[in-house]
């Protein structure tokens, strides 16, 4: 069941569809298994992508506070 998943919105909006027929009982038991190794799937490229975006955020504001100290240096 695996298939290429194309942005954390995409992952995520799967994600919420899957949970929501989860709760309502829309999934059988011959499906269960395979949506649930998805939601694995997609909450594993979640997580994957915050923490890459986390990095860069990062990565900015150190460059941004080093520009500040600098133009504070002169």
């Amino acid at each position: 069941m695996t298939k290429k998943t194309e942005g954390y919105t995409q992952a995520f909006d799967e994600l919420q569809k899957i949970l929501e027929a989860m709760d309502q009982g829309e999934v059988d038991v011959d499906e269960l298994s395979e949506k649930v190794k998805r939601a694995a799937e997609l909450i594993e490229f979640c997580q994957e992508r915050l923490r890459d975006t986390e990095l860069q955020v990062k990565r900015v504001m150190q460059k941004l506070e080093e520009t500040v100290k600098e133009d504070e240096d002169r």
